[in-house]
């Protein structure tokens, strides 16, 4: 996937099995998340206070089914194919509203351009960063945010611009949302990334961009399918949620032969397969069920 904070990357790893769960094999079974608790797992502290409802985990029945024959065949992750855009998939980012610059908001645009050009040209990070961090004091927060916003695609520079907006506007979930996806994109590690996703939901339980970096930045493959099951289940209309929780429980399966998770994952592409019409994004996900139903352990 191109390197942007429109579009949260999928980085899904190597796993770990459901502790102390047996598998089941009847047709509508629940879920293994389901078996020892009926409470999700790991959830940020945040959301037992704002939220008056606690979220649950799934229950999407979780069929048992048999394959017979040669080794699985390779799925690419439909969250890592850059040309699929399946319908009702928006941005968990929200594009930016737009701000009212303050006094001096174009030619810290202006410099912030010529900057990132003369750090293209030299390559020298060092200076790069003395000079943002040498502007980023000379502007209020929302000049701050007017003058990055062509530049969302270099966390280099929304980094310490964002740092500096959230210090100056803590409430400000969007802000947040933002830093903690250019953290993400630096490589700074799962933990700072979800700290930052869950004093994001805290402020706005309603930022589905937090959610969606809350889940991603579990380290755990198979924590992380719960918690992209209750992102999905929290906005059901959020295809790119939905497509997150089938890539993991492919990779799931696969690393682990478990043929509960390969079940649940066929349904669920399946789910994605319903909600859009669009040719190639249907062959892709298509494609992606006959190879996982041709999986044999």
């Amino acid at each position: 996937m191109a390197r942007s904070t429109h579009a949260i990357p999928a980085t899904f790893c190597s796993v770990q099995r459901w502790p102390g769960v047996s598998r089941r094999s009847r047709r509508g079974a629940t879920h293994p998340s389901l078996a020892r608790s009926a409470q999700p797992t790991r959830l940020p502290t945040v959301v037992r206070v704002s939220h008056r409802t606690r979220i649950r985990a799934s229950t999407i029945p979780f069929p048992r089914k048999r394959y017979t024959g040669t080794l699985p065949v390779a799925v690419r992750c439909i969250t890592d194919v850059t040309v699929i855009t399946v319908r009702g998939m928006r941005s968990p980012v929200p594009p930016a509203p737009t701000p009212t610059p303050g006094p001096g908001a174009s030619d810290l645009a202006t410099q912030f351009a010529r900057v990132l050009n003369e750090y293209n040209a030299t390559a020298n990070i060092a200076a790069f960063r003395r000079q943002i961090a040498e502007l980023i004091p000379t502007a209020t927060p929302d000049a701050l945010i007017a003058a990055a916003e062509p530049h969302r695609d270099e966390p280099e520079i929304i980094a310490p611009v964002y740092e500096a907006v959230v210090a100056e506007q803590p409430g400000n979930a969007r802000a947040i949302v933002i830093l903690a996806n250019a953290y993400w994109l630096q490589g700074r590690g799962p933990q700072v990334v979800g700290e930052l996703a869950t004093k994001a939901i805290a402020v706005d339980p309603a930022n589905r961009g937090a959610w969606h970096l809350w889940a991603l930045s579990e380290s755990d493959p198979r924590s992380r399918v719960r918690r992209w099951q209750q992102v999905s289940e929290r906005f059901p209309e959020d295809n790119l949620a939905r497509a997150a929780v089938a890539d993991n429980a492919a990779s799931v399966a696969g690393a682990e032969r478990d043929y509960e998770m390969l079940d649940f994952a066929i349904e669920t592409y399946e789910q994605l397969l319903a909600s859009t019409t669009d040719t190639s994004q249907r062959e892709a996900v298509a494609t992606a069920i006959t190879a996982l139903k041709g999986w044999r352990f």
